[in-house]
């Protein structure tokens, strides 16, 4: 387990957790807050019998910002867990990541 500058602490390895700033949790929270909103408003639409053109125009502005939520989470995750993980040669996070990426691209 390691303590980042901002005092909040971060492990690896099965069972553990892993814990980022105030701030980058608050980012994710906003950007999956604002994209289930817009897959809302989607959904109002085609309740409505909305054109399926702007149905679809609205489904790609949703999938973009879901797609750039999991870059955000991605980047974080490399910049805290990766390094860490390497540092301590931990392997297992490495593989778990390159999983993760296969399965989010």
């Amino acid at each position: 387990m390691h303590m980042h500058e901002n005092g909040i602490a971060h492990s690896h390895g099965t069972g553990h957790r892993h814990v980022h700033s105030a701030a980058e949790k608050k980012a994710v929270v906003n950007r999956l807050s604002k994209a289930i909103g817009h897959l809302e408003a989607v959904k109002r639409m085609v309740e409505r019998d909305a054109d399926c053109s702007e149905v679809l125009i609205q489904l790609a502005a949703v999938r973009s910002a879901i797609n750039n939520t999991g870059k955000v989470v991605l980047k974080n995750h490399m910049n805290h867990c990766i390094v860490e993980a390497v540092e301590e040669n931990d392997q297992d996070a490495i593989i778990k990541l390159n999983e993760a990426i296969d399965k989010f691209v």
